[in-house]
């Protein structure tokens, strides 16, 4: 599978390239900083914000004026950077705090600041409110209020915490990159799995039912020669020659399903041989006769299908035959073909109770689970299994695709 696959998110291509971009973005110089390093710069900042008041202690009345309690509050506040991405909230606490006494207000503008990056809820807004209510009453005398500072104060406090809420945004966004991409790497891998798994039930599928009725065919009358080795020469030598054709038909069989499978891949794809339809089931039931076996054909007259139910039929009719090959040879068949133009076509396989229930040949049952499979892919029904009177049926409706193309080309009402 190629990047171009489609996924909810868009393609994996124009994810990654989303991705890029907001990395390009994010590859500032503060994003290509570490996390202790900005601790240590948040540190140095609050530090030298507060250091103005420390060594003049320019407070209003009300406030702290001792210098060393102010010295050990800006102590607190410096240590309780080392954890902002820990514990924002207590950060935050603590700076309102501070604002309260000492009226400085980085410790409670970096604590909004980390908050928001982590978090946009509804604590991050009431301890914004709760920040300027407490940076309003604590900053400015009744008798000084001035309109001026509080829009200053709430313009500070809102950029501190829009700012973090952007970065947090443009972080959330880059995870949510980087699980789409993921994502999208995954179905990927998911649908290259089951496009292998498709093909290489389609590989077996194919090889089976191609494979599977030429060599039951042989094995019969490989079995017959073995049975009759006293025979008339003649009677050896075309044994023998039915033999030998029936081998190179399916190596020519063989040839062909590869040649298709190859020419799924290329341009000239196209220009493959017709499949068998049921047209070519008399040469089917022509060999199964010659290897011995009793079989009876009915076509409905006139029976002109779609390709792809003609198709379906033909492998219906070979499987269920390889399966007498198998296990009842010596059974008499019929085998019914019927259908009314553009409803249904029945295929139908009937053998009588075996003669003997010796089998030729080992069989695991795929074929007909492979037959089910493929009636039902074109909405059909498929049944097989013991008939009262102890022989096998295998039976099978196919439904008659609208519009669709008969095998000599014309289109099928």
């Amino acid at each position: 599978m190629s990047g171009r696959a489609r996924t909810p998110y868009g393609s994996e291509v124009q994810i990654r390239e989303r991705l890029n971009e907001q990395r390009a973005a994010a590859a500032s110089l503060w994003g290509r900083v570490g996390p202790r390093t900005r601790d240590v710069i948040f540190i140095l900042v609050a530090l030298v914000t507060s250091i103005n008041q420390i060594v003049m202690p320019q407070l209003d009345e009300g406030l702290i004026h001792n210098t060393l309690a102010l010295v050990f509050a800006v102590v607190i506040g410096t240590a309780s950077l080392w954890w902002r991405r820990a514990h924002p909230v207590a950060l935050v606490v603590i700076g309102i705090v501070i604002i309260g006494l000492t009226a400085i207000y980085m410790f409670a503008l970096i604590g909004l600041f980390s908050l928001a990056i982590r978090r946009r809820d509804r604590t991050l807004v009431i301890l914004a409110m709760i920040g300027i209510v407490v940076s309003i009453l604590g900053s400015t005398r009744p008798d000084r209020f001035s309109a001026g500072n509080t829009v200053a104060t709430i313009a500070v406090i809102l950029m501190s915490v829009l700012a973090g809420a952007y970065i947090g945004v443009r972080r959330d966004l880059l995870v949510s990159l980087r699980d789409q991409v993921t994502q999208a790497e995954a179905e990927r891998d998911l649908r290259a799995a089951q496009a292998r798994i498709a093909e290489r039930s389609r590989i077996a599928r194919e090889m089976h039912d191609v494979l599977a009725h030429k060599v039951s065919l042989i094995a019969l009358h490989a079995g017959g020669l073995e049975v009759n080795s006293y025979a008339e020469p003649r009677a050896i030598e075309q044994a023998a020659h039915l033999i030998g054709l029936t081998a190179r038909q399916a190596l020519a069989d063989l040839r062909g399903v590869l040649g298709v499978l190859r020419a799924d891949e290329s341009p000239e794809g196209s220009d493959l041989a017709p499949q068998p339809s049921i047209g070519d089931l008399p040469a089917l039931i022509e060999s199964s006769s010659q290897a011995g076996v009793r079989v009876e054909l009915s076509i409905s007259d006139g029976l002109d299908v779609p390709e792809v139910v003609g198709r379906t039929a033909y492998r219906i009719v070979q499987e269920a035959l390889t399966n007498v090959h198998k296990h009842a040879r010596r059974a008499a068949t019929q085998v019914s073909v019927s259908g009314v133009q553009g409803t249904a076509v029945t295929v139908e396989v009937r053998n009588a109770l075996p003669v003997s229930v010796d089998t030729l040949l080992p069989g695991a049952g795929a074929g007909l689970i492979g037959l089910r499979e493929r009636v039902e892919l074109l909405g059909g029904q498929f049944v097989s299994g013991e008939t009262p009177e102890g022989g096998w049926l295998v039976k099978a409706s196919i439904p008659w695709p609208k519009g669709s193309l008969s095998v000599d080309g014309r289109v099928v009402s």
